[in-house]
């Protein structure tokens, strides 16, 4: 452990400190929606310290913001490492941007050390990962892979009818760099878990070795608005009774799968709602989840025959569509061994776990080798402004990065001193 390179754990704490002042809410979380005014500053200041570090900043078409610190091998593909800088409307200090600034500490480390790699590293920040201003979520990393086109994320429209376009061009964020069609070598994210195992398990990393499957269905319920006060309940077509029914039916679903199976309704709405009206119609959003994708297509098909025979039972109609769906994602093996190693060498605790998350990396990891480093988050918190991770943690996980990332890159050479 003493001959590994480490970085200042002080040095990136405060980095995440600094970076947490942009866009602070009263409670101690983070807004920086995507492409807003608080995202821009937060950009504009990472973009800052990699330029005080020697890199070379660009961005391309979709926002995602590169930040490059040249390797030996001047025909090498980088090793690409990162995460993102938005948040939730109510986020935290360390989801996302963990990653990013672990990233930059590496290639400080690296600086203080006068160390050069072979293959060029290249720190990413991904436009929109969140998902919380424009929909789908991970629109940077989906648009650099090919899973979705420029023309079509460039259309997609937020709350205000705002397009990712404009907002691109209003942020100052719509670059110039082709977004599509480099070649990466590898790619490493580190992220907090934003799950409560790692803590429950006193374990001090998780090395990723894929991400599940998850599935989103957007679901209609139909009945017949009445007067609450002059229709009895026999007569009636109350779509969220239906509605609540067909939830019930979603927990018997999911047990059936347990312990894996996952599902949650997060966001519910009733059409033209009336405090004396009956509910004609509500629609609701399913999330899906599962190690495997044929668990999902099981859960899937269960809840599509439930609704149905609940819908027929109290005179509704209902409809499921698919609204995105993730396979699950099997992560690159040697990249998943370069993170194990670091592990090993450095003395940490570790499991092998499964991310429950959406990320970036699951993107990637169908464009280039992926591999994640993940740390635990207190009390398993995410998504909210109480999300708070330990200082040693984060050092830890960021010294996993570096090692592996140092494996994958390779040490070329000890620059001198400037």
């Amino acid at each position: 452990m003493k001959n590994l390179l480490q970085i200042d754990g002080a040095r990136l704490w405060q980095s995440l400190m600094d970076m947490a002042r942009i866009g602070a809410t009263a409670k101690g979380g983070v807004r920086r929606l995507a492409l807003t005014d608080e995202d821009t500053r937060g950009r504009d200041l990472f973009a800052q310290w990699c330029r005080e570090a020697g890199m070379t900043v660009s961005v391309d078409e979709i926002g995602n913001l590169f930040a490059r610190r040249e390797g030996t091998r001047k025909d090498a593909a980088p090793v690409l490492i990162g995460s993102h800088l938005d948040t939730q409307p109510e986020g935290g200090r360390f989801d996302g941007v963990y990653g990013v600034l672990a990233a930059l500490e590496l290639v400080r480390a690296l600086n203080d050390a006068n160390l050069a790699t072979e293959k060029p590293v290249e720190i990413v920040s991904w436009t929109n990962e969140e998902g919380a201003r424009f929909t789908p979520a991970m629109l940077g990393s989906a648009v650099f892979t090919g899973i979705t086109s420029l023309e079509e994320a460039l259309l997609k429209k937020d709350a205000e009818g705002i397009t990712l376009a404009d907002a691109l061009r209003q942020s100052g964020y719509r670059g110039t760099r082709a977004v599509n069609g480099q070649a990466v070598d590898a790619y490493f994210e580190a992220h907090i878990e934003q799950g409560p195992v790692l803590e429950a398990n006193g374990t001090t990393i998780g090395v990723v070795t894929g991400g599940q499957s998850i599935r989103w269905l957007d679901v209609t319920v139909t009945g017949v608005a009445a007067h609450a006060g002059t229709t009895p309940m026999p007569y009636r077509k109350d779509a969220y009774f239906a509605a609540a029914q067909m939830a019930g039916e979603l927990e018997h679903i999911v047990e059936r799968h347990a312990p894996r199976g996952l599902v949650t309704i997060g966001r519910v709405g009733i059409a033209n709602a009336s405090r004396n009206t009956i509910a004609g119609q509500v629609t609701f959003t399913v999330d899906l989840r599962h190690h495997e994708d044929g668990a999902v297509d099981a859960m899937e098909r269960d809840l599509r025959d439930a609704f149905a025979r609940v819908a027929n039972a109290r005179g509704v109609k209902v409809s499921v569509e698919t609204y995105w769906r993730s396979p699950a994602t099997p992560f690159d093996a040697d990249c998943v061994t370069l993170v194990a190693k670091a592990v090993d060498a450095l003395g940490y605790s570790n499991e092998r776990i499964v991310s429950g998350a959406g990320h970036d990396a699951i993107h990637l990891a169908r464009y280039c080798p992926t591999a994640m480093v993940f740390i635990p988050c207190v009390d398993g918190l995410s998504h909210n402004e109480a999300e708070d991770a330990l200082p040693e943690d984060v050092t830890r996980g960021a010294n996993v990065l570096l090692n592996a990332v140092l494996a994958r890159a390779g040490v070329a050479a000890t620059v001198d001193a400037q």
